[in-house]
């Protein structure tokens, strides 16, 4: 009996430091946090992008040239961007009906970035500019499942400042009406 007894109180102290164990497990490592990446000057001042743009969205790369002419199109509904209160620009975010403020982060390697102010270069807010010459702007969003949804956005600038492009057809000029005659 008393052997039957030791080898039950033996077994619960071996339960009782077994389920012990199981709770101190040890929790996995976080990952490390994205290194941060310093804001350099930009190459172009956010200033350059204001104005009235056709804007156009493409997932796949061979679309580029497609969305181009598309993005051209839409200069009859025109994507306007404006200069922000303290020299940013207003831009929407993903999934926001009202603009933000954002401007553009210079990042090393001579990369460029649209975002809020306040994060560093290429985070998840960001878009990152793809190509910019004045006239076609590219931006593809730094937020993977915002780039799945949205695409990458193409912008091509309407008219030589955003307005209608000049109508190749003119008027004639009107001709000037003769003096009339002196009264007598």
């Amino acid at each position: 009996m008393r052997r039957s007894s030791l080898l039950c109180v033996t077994l619960v102290a071996v339960a009782t430091l077994v389920a012990g164990c199981a709770s101190q497990q040890a929790e996995p490592p976080q990952p490390a946090a994205p290194p941060v990446v310093p804001t350099l000057p930009p190459s172009f001042s956010p200033l350059d992008l204001v104005g009235k743009w056709g804007l156009a969205a493409y997932h796949k790369p061979e679309d580029r040239d497609r969305t181009e002419a598309a993005a051209r199109n839409q200069c009859r509904n025109p994507y306007v961007i404006t200069p922000g209160p303290t020299g940013g620009i207003m831009m929407h975010l993903a999934d926001q009906a009202q603009p933000s403020e954002l401007t553009v982060k210079g990042a090393p390697g001579g990369k460029n970035y649209v975002g809020p102010k306040d994060e560093p270069p290429g985070s998840s807010d960001d878009r990152e500019v793809e190509q910019f010459d004045g006239r076609i702007l590219i931006l593809r969003w730094m937020d993977q499942e915002v780039q799945g949804r949205y695409g990458t956005m193409v912008y091509v600038r309407c008219g030589a400042e955003g307005g209608k492009k000049p109508s190749a057809r003119r008027k004639p000029a009107a001709k000037p009406k003769p003096p009339a005659p002196p009264k007598q």
